[in-house]
């Protein structure tokens, strides 16, 4: 390794001067440089398996044949993701070291990252440039839709843009595989059936950049490929020994007689604020009711007994579970960054010489913080605990689970070593008296508990199996590790540990009918198209559906609380939609019983008087953005007799599975990011006109607003940076016109919607446009490395792309100027009702026809150029509009559109699901920089600032 590439690896790891990679890091960048991807690493818990991100750029700096784009991708129940602050500090880092920049081709922008929270939360910056490096961080739900064409949350016209983004030159970086065995077989299939599932021929295929797996775990389930990890001179390295070997004494407490678990857990934990007042001490539990009953329990102890002398102790307690908004987050990780609950970043550590022993050590500036404790602190934690965040304990008290989750667990104390951490598992009473008799005199009773003891010894039976000391288990990492390549040899210690290991749940077979089906986005509704949800995670025996609450201070309703008609609805999300930040996931369950609880409530003479019976409190949206109902405030309120009522709570949940509901603000019900029945304060939300989340060059992160207006209202100046994009009559006269209205606006260039894109504070001619698409392109295709042959298709594509727009009806529906030439970006507003559904791509597809300049193409190209062109909306998968379009007779135009449906179908063969998609990323990536260098009224470049 040469002296240059120590150095970019060793700043892009946050090390301080003196500090060297750990060698499986050194080990992989060499791999990485060669273009050699394993499909799995093997890592224990501690070692740093996020630093994958920086070995990736570090390598792709290097020239590397590595794909431009890394997703990371951790499980549903990370709640506040490490990766999220490597990502930013790589970024951070890129910005301030020129010739590394250079080295990734970034000329005068950021690396684009977009990640589950903060200011990069659902930012989509890695959709504007397809042939530059961008980092992605999501969940398994949301990379995992967005790959198979569903995208929750995202429009049918945005999910083959972003499907083709994620399914071609992307390294998916798939954290804590184990947890999630039927995603990981979906994405190895997906890597490996090129010959079914990519272009046909290795001619084809070398032109669509592949799309590559890495699999991360501590845990590893055996899958049958290559896997790399720890090497002899890790063993050797005095961090890595450190690590491996910190000390983590575990005892096993069976629950006393008639003891509740939540009670004997926050026992366990109180005696470690006996022996150390600047204790950090988590607690794991299996589901949130326990976790905040052993919260309260833990309180009600810290208060002492006067009675007794016991006086009350101060104390600080965080819950932290899931079923939380995004938004208050936040607020968790810096809780967590306060009281030394978060194992410090690389650049947090460095080496000092130890007082006594003369000697290097790493010091921990958590320590640091522990010093200046003075009270013992407490986190209660269950599965949202356990992956994507660095939690680091002084000790741990925990209930029993399988054993992959007690690994996680057992990870997330004393990670770096330097002193002893206590750990107490508590588990249920061996049925002693019923196993003592024949299994025909039990009772139903009796039978029932030696099943269930027969399922949780299991899982004890795992942990007996580490090495005992003094009566102690070791549950050091070192420990675990050994257990794992132990049980490769010995047959009888690898059934146990698979005994007490979560079975993968069943999944169905992925096939290529499937991919097509769900491919073809421009249908609503296809017969052959299943939900996604058992490929991304599989059959789970009572596994809950889940459903996505977000509050919002305007909805789609009229004055008089009727809601609009579904079109509408559906119109008003797509140009305002539910934003990641303010999303809060639980079971859809509790969130119906919330629903009925919180409008009993209202529904009072003591209720809100703000919002009344008769007004539309909630509206349910499915994953496809489709309007699933509007709720009424009085249609929760359930009735008396016990038949109807059920029948109404199975009637909202089947609604709601699924689904997004997004709640009138009014109806609150919101206290510390999770549902509470009885919080009436006032909550924010993303539209309430404020600023939502900060960020360090001031622009939004919610990208839309919602204003009331009414007819006399301006629209918002130039200046501003603000384009109305949408309008919801909101009261309507007698007559049915609209009186008062809720505006939409967008902020700069973004486009929640496609149409929106022509829509700006700068008009421009329609020839100058699409002359900035074809530069655009050029480039993109440049950088990318294609043949001269695609590059020219590419090019004349984004030449004539926008051609359809030269209709006297679009440029009258757009608002464009009466003189000066024809206009393809105008200031609005847009009239959709003098449009008429009319789709420009359908008439730039008619004019490509018609214009002769494909006639130089081949056969194949020029297949290819004319459905980029009608798909570049991402319409034309299969089918297109013909509405409105007097270029044609009718049944011509229905030809037509017939040709651009089995085009689609005849090039989807040739090029594969995710290679067509790809192909057409390209065009739309073009197309969206020149909108946006119109807009920065810049037409050379979209320029950005490094100092965010």
């Amino acid at each position: 390794m040469t002296t240059q590439e120590l150095a970019w690896l060793r700043e892009t790891l946050g090390l301080s001067d003196g500090e060297t990679p750990f060698p499986w890091q050194q080990e992989l960048l060499k791999r990485f440089a060669d273009g050699e991807i394993e499909q799995a690493l093997d890592i224990p818990t501690g070692l740093g398996k996020t630093s994958v991100m920086a070995v990736w750029l570090v390598a792709r700096a290097l020239g590397a044949d590595l794909p431009r784009r890394l997703a990371y991708v951790v499980d549903r129940r990370a709640v506040v993701d490490q990766a999220t602050d490597v990502a930013v500090r790589l970024r951070k880092y890129v910005c301030s070291t020129p010739e590394f920049k250079r080295a990734l081709s970034l000329e005068a922008r950021q690396l684009p990252i977009s990640t589950l929270r903060g200011q990069h939360a659902d930012n989509r910056e890695w959709l504007e440039d397809p042939a530059t490096p961008a980092v992605i961080v999501g969940t398994v739900d949301m990379i995992g839709s967005r790959l198979l064409f569903e995208g929750y949350g995202t429009s049918r016209k945005m999910r083959p843009y972003q499907a083709g983004l994620l399914g071609a030159d992307t390294l998916l970086v798939l954290d804590e595989a184990h947890l999630v065995p039927p995603f990981e077989k979906l994405l190895r299939q997906i890597a490996s059936r090129s010959d079914s599932f990519g272009p046909r021929g290795e001619a084809l295929r070398s032109l669509v950049p592949r799309f590559r797996l890495l699999t991360l775990s501590a845990t590893a389930r055996p899958n049958g490929g290559s896997s790399f990890g720890l090497t002899r001179a890790d063993l050797e390295h005095s961090v890595v020994r450190r690590r491996l070997d910190a000390e983590k004494r575990l005892s096993l407490k069976p629950l006393s007689k008639d003891e509740q678990l939540t009670d004997a857990l926050a026992k366990q934990a109180w005696t470690h604020a006996a022996q150390d007042k600047a204790a950090r001490v988590i607690v794991f539990c299996n589901n949130p009711k326990d976790a905040e009953k052993a919260e309260q329990s833990l309180k009600k102890l810290a208060k002492g007994d006067k009675k007794q002398g016991i006086p009350a102790t101060e104390v600080a307690t965080e819950l932290f579970v899931g079923g939380r908004r995004i938004y208050e987050r936040e607020n968790a990780a810096e809780w967590l960054q306060k009281h030394g609950f978060l194992a410090p970043n690389p650049a947090e550590t460095h080496k000092q010489r130890h007082p006594t022993q003369g000697q290097l050590f790493e010091h921990d500036s958590r320590a640091d913080n522990k010093a200046g404790a003075e009270c013992p602190t407490f986190v209660f934690a269950t599965s949202a605990g356990e992956v994507g965040v660095d939690l680091d304990a002084d000790h741990m008290v925990c209930d029993l689970v399988a054993w992959e989750r007690m690994v996680q667990r057992l990870g997330r104390v004393n990670r770096r070593g330097g002193r002893i951490a206590n750990i107490v598992v508590v588990h249920e009473q061996k049925p002693e008296d019923a196993l003592r008799k024949e299994p025909s005199t039990r009772t139903a009773k009796e039978s029932k508990e030696i099943e269930h003891y027969e399922q949780w010894s299991k899982k004890l039976k795992a942990i007996e199996r580490l090495p005992r000391n003094n009566g102690l288990f070791d549950a050091s990492t070192g420990a675990i590790r050994s257990l794992k390549d132990r049980a490769k040899r010995d047959s009888g210690l690898k059934a146990t540990l698979e005994a007490a290991t979560t079975p993968p749940p069943r999944q169905p077979e992925l096939s290529r009918a499937l991919i097509d089906a769900w491919s073809m986005t421009s249908l609503e509704e296809h017969t052959g198209r299943p939900g996604i949800q058992p490929w991304l995670r599989g059959w789970i025996d009572n596994d809950p559906p889940q459903t996505i609450v977000i509050w919002r201070k305007h909805l789609p309703v009229r004055t008089n609380g009727e809601p609009g008609a579904k079109k509408e609805i559906k119109d008003f999300f797509e140009a305002a939609p539910p934003h990641l930040s303010e999303q809060l996931e639980t079971e859809t369950g509790d969130v119906a019983q919330w629903l009925f609880d919180r409008a009993k409530s209202l529904n009072t003479p003591k209720g809100d008087p703000a919002i009344k019976p008769d007004d539309t409190a909630a509206i349910a949206l499915s994953s496809s953005g489709e309007v699933g109902c509007a709720f009424r405030l009085e249609d929760l309120v359930l009735p008396g007799d016990p038949k109807r009522k059920k029948e109404k709570k199975d009637e909202v949940s089947r609604t709601l599975a699924g689904a997004t509901l997004v709640v009138d603000a009014r109806v609150a019900g919101l206290r510390n990011g999770r549902l509470e029945t009885t919080a009436t304060e006032p909550l924010r939300t993303a539209d309430d006109g404020k600023d939502w989340i900060a960020t360090e060059n001031h622009d939004p992160v919610i990208r839309f607003r919602v204003r009331k207006t009414d007819d006399t209202a301006v629209d918002p100046a130039p200046e501003s940076r603000w384009q109305q994009c949408f309008r919801f009559a909101a009261k309507l006269s007698d007559d049915g016109e609209g009186q008062e209205w809720l505006s939409v606006d967008k902020w700069r260039h973004d486009s929640p919607n496609e149409d929106s894109r022509s829509v700006g504070a700068q008009k421009q001619l329609l020839k100058k446009h699409q002359q900035w698409a074809e530069k655009r392109i050029r480039k993109i295709a440049e950088k990318l490395g294609l043949p001269q042959d695609y590059t020219e298709m590419l090019a004349i594509a984004a030449r004539i792309h926008d051609e359809g727009k030269e209709a006297k009806r679009w440029q009258r529906a757009f608002s464009a100027p009466p003189e000066g030439g024809i206009y393809a970006k105008t200031p609005g507003p847009i009239n959709f009702a003098l449009l008429g559904g009319y789709r420009h791509e359908f008439g730039s597809f008619l004019a490509a026809e018609r214009n002769g300049q494909l006639s130089g193409l081949s056969g194949d190209l020029r297949d290819l150029a004319l459905h980029l062109i009608a798909a570049h909306h991402g319409f034309a998968r299969p089918v297109i509009r013909t509405d409105s379009c007097d270029d044609l007779p009718p049944s011509a135009l229905e030809k037509q559109a017939t040709d651009i449906a089995l085009r689609f179908a005849r090039l989807q063969k040739r090029w594969g699901p995710w290679g067509l998609a790809w192909w057409e990323s390209l065009l739309r990536a073009a197309d969206q920089q020149a909108s946006r260098s119109n807009e920065q009224n810049d037409p050379t470049a979209v320029k950005e600032n490094c100092d965010d």
